[in-house]
């Protein structure tokens, strides 16, 4: 397993780099990804994350789309903030997302990490449909995704992918102001 956990790691760096310098060709990156790390979180009992990896696989190609199609227009699907009459619906459905997950690893699964796994699974599914919106704040949620993960890793032995969460953790930082310079410029490029 050490060997594909390596190159989804490698996918993986390739997809941050994508991803921080807002690139549309991060998703066809994000939809390799994943049909590495079904096989990897499945080997390790971490069932929700192998869960949410079919989760990117179909994400990703909506974000492609969602992202091409808005480039035939013109200039572009726009970096924004996430409007905050979506904070109240995304806060409800991330909770009875993780409600929902960890009722049925706690029921069905043999995970030994039903509160972690369900919380990170949970965020990263509101995580992903925001970077399709384009919303900066995404960031955060992948911030604090990216640590708890980083630990879950850690304890269950699996280093190469505790190492690139460790890097998206840092990145996750970067990436925010990154995308807010972004989103200044596209600002002043409007006004001009």
């Amino acid at each position: 397993m050490q060997t594909i956990e390596i190159i989804g790691a490698v996918i993986g760096l390739l997809y941050l780099f994508f991803e921080y310098r807002a690139s549309r060709w991060l998703w066809p990156v994000s939809v390799l990804m994943p049909l590495f790390y079904v096989w990897i979180f499945f080997q390790s009992k971490f069932y929700a994350d192998m869960g949410i990896n079919v989760y990117y696989f179909f994400a990703s190609i909506y974000g492609w789309i969602r992202w091409n199609r808005e480039k035939n227009h013109g200039t572009g699907l726009p970096i924004t903030h996430t409007p905050k009459r979506l904070m109240l619906p995304l806060t409800v459905i991330g909770l009875s997302l993780f409600a929902l997950i960890a009722l049925i690893l706690h029921r069905y699964t043999d995970s030994p990490v039903v509160v972690g796994d369900s919380l990170t699974t949970a965020l990263s599914i509101l995580g992903m449909w925001m970077l399709a919106q384009k919303h900066v704040e995404q960031w955060w949620l992948w911030f604090v995704v990216n640590i708890i993960s980083c630990g879950l890793y850690l304890w269950k032995g699996l280093y190469p992918t505790a190492a690139l969460f460790a890097i998206y953790s840092v990145i996750s930082v970067f990436g925010y102001y990154k995308w807010r310079r972004l989103m200044k410029q596209q600002a002043s490029s409007v006004l001009l």
